[in-house]
């Protein structure tokens, strides 16, 4: 593999934890789990800065239980508290900031900016009462190390994601005007969570490459009766890389989400795990800027409660190095 391919192989190396948007959604489970970084130019064992500008959309308009999709307009909840939600759509912009300190270290940065439309309905058979949030989400603040090996084909992330984004966003129309919104759905936890990721590359042949890694992220406190689910997810990919100005990429996404906890939480409709198929590619357009875009299609899908899930996601994103 010469040096250009592995350059943009390590590239997404120490970025894994941060491939999911922050704030992901809890009741609304979020179809995040596309590790982007290893699209673009991402992360060189060379010292350097890079930065990313990413979009990611997320229209969760379907509402499942088990393995099954359930019919919103006729579904009677055993529990008459229980409110049916109609739908969340979720705009992320993510501005990523990415610094090798040398061939063995690096920190990454992650902030995102969340436009959130979301609908739901109470058992009461009331309108449909509405909320749309604009604001910051919690930042992602990421190290990694990858001198394990001499090639640097093996690394470990650590890091934290912090309590940056707004937790107590209201509805804005409806009965439930004036009203929190769930706790799930808020652009921020509240919460300090941890972030470990372990990942691994390496040539299949002289035109394809393939990547592993694992990421788990754990909140280590609560905010206002409210922990977030432990998360756990794993990606495994390849690509073409035989073509230096345009770079094919096939993804099998995997993510097993808890519960969330706490009375603020809620726990029976919370928690899932869920496997994606993520086709995409990556268009260099100068030597050092590059365009990628994804699209998330789920292949198999298990929510422990009535939640929402998206029919596909879609991720675009530039990705460019000083």
């Amino acid at each position: 593999m010469n040096t250009l391919h592995r350059a943009g192989l390590a590239a997404g190396i120490g970025a894994a934890v941060a491939a999911c948007p922050p704030g992901a959604l809890a009741c609304s489970a979020c179809g995040c789990t596309l590790g982007t970084e290893w699209a673009g130019q991402g992360y060189s064992t060379a010292a350097g800065l890079r930065l990313d500008l990413r979009y990611d959309y997320v229209d969760q308009n379907q509402l499942r239980l088990g393995s099954h999709v359930v019919d919103k307009t006729r579904y009677l909840p055993d529990d008459p508290a229980q409110e049916i939600q109609q739908g969340t759509l979720t705009r992320f912009y993510t501005v990523g900031a990415d610094y090798s300190i040398n061939r063995d270290w690096g920190i990454n940065l992650q902030l995102p900016y969340l436009d959130r439309e979301h609908e739901t309905i109470d058992t009461a058979g009331d309108p449909v009462s509405t909320s749309h949030l604009y604001a910051i989400g919690d930042l992602r603040l990421l190290a990694r190390y990858q001198g394990i090996f001499e090639d640097r084909t093996l690394g470990v992330q650590f890091g934290l994601k912090l309590p940056t984004g707004p937790a107590r966003s209201d509805f804005t129309s409806g009965p439930e005007a004036g009203l929190q919104v769930d706790r799930g759905l808020q652009p921020g936890s509240g919460t300090t969570d941890l972030l470990l990721g372990v990942y691994h590359y390496a040539a299949i042949s002289r035109d394809w490459d393939r990547f592993e890694q694992l990421q788990f992220k754990q909140a280590l406190d609560s905010s206002g009766g409210f922990r977030p689910s432990t998360q756990l997810t794993a990606n495994l990919g390849v690509r073409y890389v035989a073509s230096l100005v345009l770079m094919p990429q096939l993804q099998l996404n995997l993510r097993w989400e808890g519960h969330e906890i706490g009375p603020n939480g809620d726990y029976f409709n919370s928690g899932d795990r869920a496997v994606f198929v993520s086709p995409g590619a990556t268009l260099r357009l100068l030597r050092t800027l590059h365009a990628y875009g994804f699209v998330q299609v789920p292949a198999y899908q298990y929510y422990k409660g009535l939640e929402l899930a998206p029919r596909f996601s879609v991720s675009a994103g530039l990705s460019y190095a000083f």
